[in-house]
């Protein structure tokens, strides 16, 4: 893996809802100490804590607001301020414009807003957004999934690092994630879709379209994930086979992958 450190854990990838064996949308990010959630969907805050106590995270990275990315953020802020656990400081927590706000009207259970900056320090995400977590850049593009939406590139800047690994979010076929994974190690794109819908807005991709967009990218690996329920995770590797050339896998739960061009572990 890149820099024999970098590497992405799938805590889950179900849609729209878990199942008894896979989480919704989740996944950690780790390079040495430094570790951040990516998408907080439902079930995944358990599979974290198979990796990582929750006291060791640096972030928290969320795609958009649909709930199969973010309920778990509900069970977060009760573990930041509830649980005996003590944090150094709120969580950074990247995520669309309206996060605080959604995750507060939620928790709120009196004429008191509940706290959610307690918990969570909250940075709103823009096309083009770039922060620095340890040796992990995590630039943001938006992306079309019919509300603010965005996918994510992470490079290891790391001394022995130099990895690229981009991550769809949830979203149509569309050039600002193809600019956004130019050239990089690794793609993980969704392919919820198992067909085009017809008259009706694309918001996701189908499994063709994933290889349609890594071949496009120059991607040099494909990762499949968040595969709709018409299709098997291995239905939709064959799929994205036909429209591109490179290694295809799929995002099974509890698998690993570094950020560059290493095997899944």
């Amino acid at each position: 893996m890149a820099g024999n450190d970098a590497r992405l854990t799938v805590l889950g990838s179900a849609t729209p809802f878990p199942s008894a064996d896979n989480a919704c949308s989740g996944y950690l990010l780790s390079a040495g100490d430094t570790h951040v959630w990516m998408d907080a969907g439902t079930g995944t805050l358990a599979q974290l804590q198979r990796h990582i106590a929750f006291e060791q995270l640096d972030a928290i990275w969320i795609s958009h607001l649909h709930a199969d990315h973010t309920a778990d953020l509900l069970t977060a802020f009760y573990a930041a301020l509830y649980s005996g656990i003590r944090l150094p400081a709120p969580i950074p927590l990247y995520g669309p414009t309206g996060i605080a706000d959604r995750l507060a009207h939620f928790l709120t259970n009196s004429a008191r807003r509940s706290p959610i900056e307690s918990a969570f320090e909250v940075h709103e995400l823009h096309d083009g957004h770039r922060v620095r977590v340890g040796p992990l850049e995590l630039t943001s593009a938006e992306v079309a999934h019919g509300m603010p939406a965005f996918a994510v590139r992470i490079e290891d800047k790391g001394a022995d690092g130099g990895g690229v690994l981009v991550y769809s979010g949830d979203t149509a076929p569309c050039a600002s994630l193809v600019g956004l994974a130019a050239g990089c190690d690794v793609l993980l794109c969704e392919a919820d879709s198992s067909t085009v819908p017809a008259g009706e807005p694309r918001v996701h991709h189908t499994p063709e379209e994933a290889g349609k967009t890594a071949r496009r990218a120059g991607a040099h690996r494909l990762v499949v994930t968040h595969v709709g329920p018409g299709m098997t995770p291995g239905d939709a590797v064959s799929r994205a086979r036909m429209s591109y050339d490179g290694p295809v896998g799929h995002a099974a739960p509890g698998s690993t992958f570094a950020l560059g061009r290493a095997e899944a572990g």
